[in-house]
């Protein structure tokens, strides 16, 4: 008795045993944009190796002691290695606090606004993907990945503004600083993303997208950055206090009280800057003052404005996703 074997199956290639690769919608998104991701990290590695090598060889070489030099300690350092090291830290927070322009302009242009213009949106709700879903994953994959690189970013620029942030004369008041010294970089990278596929959706086109959501970031940025002093009420110096404002502080307004009860914010008057009380009660006596005042943000003020000017934009971030997907819903269901 003789048997006959069954013949071997073989499976047509692309049709591989979907248990044995990354499926569904995530790896959808990952494989579509792929260009797009490896764009993405590698822009974190080499900001964040570039970070790293400011923070420990930069500054340690201009923290370092020039041999035999004959002048204080704190004469002799490096200033060629100190004038790199604040070059770098400046440009670095820029690169920090614009990356969601970039951000903004690939998901208008590539993420939503290509797939729209191209059909492969409609073609993947004509099958079983709904259009809910469809963009849901279009939002939350870059999402996690936005917000992973930028937290990575924030945190190691914080490690390296920590150590000596005056020797390069920069500020934490300064725009750059604000967003990229905290969560504030998250927040308007995911603004960024939300903007960039509403006006995808909205427009339906990739070009027409990029401009408008770049367009509406840059806007939302700069006025956010002119107006984030005024998030959180000023600390008030009175007096002597007053006429030696530090210079960590942010020095929102500075003026004089005359005699008749009025302000002047005649701040070049020689009594800004007195060096002790004698030469500043003269000063006043001379100038009819009775008393000088300053409104200013302590360094203590930090993280109060910097997370008041983050929920912000996380409130702009919410408003374009829910739009987002009310609009979708609105396109699709008259289909």
């Amino acid at each position: 008795m003789t048997t006959t074997a069954a013949p071997a199956t073989t499976t047509p290639a692309g049709l591989e045993d979907p248990g044995r690769r990354p499926r569904g919608l995530t790896w959808t998104v990952l494989r579509l944009h792929r260009p797009a991701l490896l764009v993405w990290a590698a822009y974190v590695l080499l900001l964040a190796g570039w970070l790293l090598w400011l923070r420990f060889v930069t500054l340690e070489q201009a923290r370092t002691k020039l041999p035999g030099c004959p002048l204080s300690e704190s004469d002799c350092v490096d200033a060629e290695a100190l004038i790199t090291f604040g070059d770098g830290v400046s440009t670095a927070a820029t690169l920090i606090a614009y990356l969601t322009y970039g951000v903004a302009a690939w998901a208008g242009a590539s993420l939503i606004g290509r797939e729209l213009e191209r059909g492969t949106a409609q073609l993947a709700w004509a099958q079983s993907v709904t259009p809910t879903r469809w963009l849901v994953a279009r939002l939350a994959v870059p999402a996690a990945l936005l917000a992973l690189g930028t937290t990575v970013l924030f945190l190691l620029y914080r490690e390296l503004w920590a150590p000596k942030h005056d020797m390069y004369g920069y500020q934490w008041y300064n725009p750059d600083p604000m967003v990229a010294l905290g969560p504030l970089t998250v927040a308007y990278a995911l603004c960024g993303l939300a903007v960039g596929a509403l006006a995808g959706l909205a427009l339906k086109r990739a070009l027409p997208a990029l401009v408008v959501a770049l367009g509406f970031m840059a806007l939302f940025h700069v006025y956010l950055d002119r107006n984030t002093r005024w998030l959180w009420p000023t600390e008030r110096l009175t007096g002597f206090a007053a006429s030696r404002v530090p210079n960590d502080a942010q020095h929102i307004d500075l003026g004089v009280i005359t005699e008749a009860g009025t302000r002047a914010d005649d701040v070049l008057l020689n009594c800004f800057g007195a060096e002790a009380d004698e030469s500043l009660s003269a000063c006043m006596t001379n100038h009819n003052i009775t008393g000088l005042y300053a409104d200013v943000h302590p360094p203590s003020h930090f993280w109060p404005l910097h997370l008041m000017a983050t929920g912000i934009v996380l409130t702009v971030t919410a408003l374009a996703v829910t739009a987002a997907f009310w609009l979708l819903r609105r396109r699709t269901a008259t289909h």
